[in-house]
């Protein structure tokens, strides 16, 4: 079982496409920082940026108004 799971993360986010567009921007910002192995070698950039979504640690900004 995963933890924390895909239901408890969108209920954090709002929408599932939010989640996937701020763990791939998370993980992105995870991936170019070559300290990162320092905290935890065998945890991967995606699997942290998930971690920090759940916990709080990211902010997700919204655009006030859609696409124009």
């Amino acid at each position: 079982m995963l933890h924390p799971s895909l239901d408890e993360l969108i209920d954090k986010v709002g929408s599932r496409y939010t989640l996937v567009v701020a763990a791939a921007k998370r993980a992105r910002q995870l991936a170019s920082n070559p300290n990162r192995f320092l905290v935890n070698p065998s945890e991967k950039p995606v699997t942290l940026a998930l971690k920090e979504i759940y916990e709080g640690r990211v902010k997700i900004e919204r655009p006030k108004s859609g696409i124009k």
